[in-house]
């Protein structure tokens, strides 16, 4: 595929809807019950998981004994006050606790959060058109699957997706993409990436991106987009490995920062 079938953005300044897309998660961040700001623990349930007191697997403060399991694709709670059903990937509450549980059907997780806010806000770099590109997906080598932590700490299956070769900083780089599950039956093309703004700037672990469909079979790569995973808000999620080959010689000076 060559190359230049990659084309920069001739936007002069930042689109409306990259404003609005800032502004919602930013909202999403300070104000949501779910927020990771508010992230304090995160554990897979496996055949069980003790809640409440402090010998517990989780222990939360206030709370009396509970028992989180997992078993025919339901997830279960039982206390004092009997047992219920929690639903999957949506907030619930436990006190003054709210927790989710996500995962693949198998490897349930829970997080808890609690009203604690944590001291990052989330800041940007200005808008850099340089950085929005357009062009195709070069299909996997071998198609296939792989388990890796997504932007919340959380274990899934990714489906190898192919390839993407972005000309930046005038270099031109392959970047892996992965198709990777976002709760239910949704996906999105993701990049997981690094580059040399990383523990200068930006998040060390390095920061993800998403592919966005375009016309005529081609996609978006807008590292104005690039955002952290959720381990740079709270120590409760585990950082995701960097993928083999995703990493910029340049730096990228775009989309979300760090250390502010």
């Amino acid at each position: 595929m060559p190359l230049a079938v990659w084309a920069g953005s001739v936007a002069a300044q930042s689109p409306p809807d990259l404003a609005r897309e800032r502004s919602e998660y930013i909202t999403w961040l300070e104000h949501a019950p779910n927020s990771p700001f508010a992230a304090v623990a995160q554990q897979p349930i496996g055949a069980g998981l003790r809640l409440g007191p402090a010998d517990a697997d989780l222990p939360l403060d206030g709370i009396a004994k509970h028992r989180l399991t997992a078993t025919g694709g339901r997830t279960l709670l039982d206390g004092p006050e009997g047992r219920r059903q929690v639903p999957r990937a949506l907030p619930f509450t436990l006190g003054r606790y709210t927790l989710v549980v996500d995962g693949p059907g198998g490897r349930p997780v829970v997080t808890v959060f609690s009203a604690r806010r944590g001291d990052h806000h989330a800041v940007y770099y200005p808008f850099d058109a340089g950085v929005a590109l357009t062009g195709p997906l070069i299909p996997p080598r071998k198609p296939g699957k792989v388990r890796i932590l997504g932007v919340d700490g959380i274990e899934v299956e990714a489906v190898e997706a192919g390839t993407v070769i972005v000309p930046i900083g005038g270099r031109s780089t392959r970047l892996r993409v992965r198709r990777v599950p976002t709760g239910g039956e949704e996906s999105e093309l993701e990049i997981f990436f690094r580059d040399s703004t990383n523990g200068a700037g930006t998040y060390p672990a390095g920061r993800f991106v998403s592919l966005i469909p375009a016309p005529g079979n081609r996609y978006t790569l807008d590292f104005n987009r690039a955002r952290n995973p959720f381990c740079a808000y709270s120590s409760a999620y585990p950082c995701p490995a960097p993928w083999e080959g995703n990493s910029l010689a340049t730096p990228v000076r775009a989309g979300e920062r760090y250390g502010e």
